[in-house]
């Protein structure tokens, strides 16, 4: 499979530019999140680097015989409508193993966005893990993962470094890219 994806991206005129941590264990975020085909195109990267990546998407993608199919691929379903325990869960099993990538999507959603959700940001101080910054930079043809940060705790401080790393990077439908901000209000309820 992964000489297949490295195929695939390289026939679609798709290049990797990536800086994997140097641990086993970290959270990876992707930016900006404007098409279906990000999708596509994050499978290909994680197949071609033979990284052990799980991933988190909305629970209604998991239907039929796609469930199984996501799920072997490190799936993992979220009911956006009970997130509940979600970091508390998340930072566990960063405890319990050795070995866990998670992937997430701090838009939520295709949908052009006011805000980006801050749980990916709690997870990773909480486990004390990095946190790896993915773009998808579409007129560059790029899948990358360009740099590591180690949360320091101040969250306003982290994110100026994350907002400055993806101000350039551009989407299958720039006009959908969500806004690189938090919400100090809502902090307390992604928290």
């Amino acid at each position: 499979m992964q000489k297949l994806s490295q195929l695939i991206l390289k026939l679609f005129g798709w290049r990797l530019d990536i800086n994997l941590p140097d641990t086993q264990r970290y959270v990876i975020i992707g930016y900006p999140h404007t098409s279906n085909w990000d999708f596509v195109l994050g499978m290909l990267a994680k197949w071609a680097l033979n990284v052990p990546l799980n991933w988190v998407a909305k629970h209604s993608i998991f239907w039929g015989p796609f469930r199984p199919l996501f799920i072997s691929m490190g799936g993992v379903p979220l009911d956006r409508k009970t997130t509940q325990g979600f970091i508390q869960k998340n930072i566990a099993l960063f405890q319990a193993r050795d070995k866990f990538i998670l992937g997430l999507m701090p838009e939520g959603t295709r949908s052009k966005v006011d805000h980006l959700r801050t749980g990916f940001y709690y997870i990773a101080h909480g486990a004390q893990v990095p946190i790896a910054l993915a773009y998808f930079d579409y007129p560059k043809k790029v899948v990358g993962i360009g740099k590591v940060l180690i949360p320091s705790g101040d969250i306003h401080s982290d994110f100026e470094i994350i907002k400055a790393f993806y101000q350039d990077k551009v989407g299958c439908r720039p006009e959908l890219q969500g806004n690189l901000c938090i919400i100090t209000s809502r902090e307390s309820k992604d928290h």
